[in-house]
């Protein structure tokens, strides 16, 4: 079924939590929290499915990307071990795990235009305009999105660091 591998449909079953346990977290807390429940859904998927494309990539990119989303998945988990209370953590934690969620999208989108409806898919060259549109359409959506994200990181830490009572007497 849509041209899938018994390994392509290990890798896509393995990462396909990462998609709603990411837009709860963006939803619920406009990030992805690595010490929630969702979070450790989140890590085990995105875990499974970057490890994964090895085993079933065709374009020399998918590495890239696999790549990529390994390391900055790691650093987005890893930053709040290191010793410190540097506030540049929670900017490099929400950075990363937030580019991991568009990396994780980006080939979900395209492989998704590509394949369906199965036998007729909607895209079937990778200079399509409507495959060029929805990744421009992501692109968009991670710059507003963290945009956001460190505008309110900025909000919070003048918060703390003033208190929030700065007109009381």
């Amino acid at each position: 079924m849509f041209g899938i591998s018994p390994l392509g449909w290990v890798h896509t079953l393995g990462s396909l939590p990462a998609i709603p346990a990411a837009v709860y977290m963006f939803a619920r807390h406009g990030r992805i929290v690595p010490s929630s429940t969702a979070g450790g859904v989140y890590f085990a998927s995105m875990l499974i499915g970057a490890a994964s494309v090895g085993l079933i990539a065709h374009e020399p990119i998918s590495y890239g990307i696999a790549g990529v989303t390994l390391v900055l998945l790691l650093v987005g988990y890893g930053v709040a071990w290191l010793p410190g209370r540097s506030g540049a953590k929670s900017y490099v934690e929400t950075s990363s795990l937030t580019l991991t969620a568009f990396l994780l999208m980006l080939p979900t989108i395209t492989e998704i235009l590509r394949r369906v409806p199965d036998g007729h898919p909607l895209v079937t060259d990778l200079k399509s305009p409507i495959l060029l549109g929805a990744q421009g359409a992501l692109l968009a959506f991670l710059i507003v999105g963290l945009t956001a994200q460190i505008i309110y990181l900025r909000r919070q830490a003048r918060l703390q660091r003033y208190g929030t009572n700065r007109g009381a007497t």
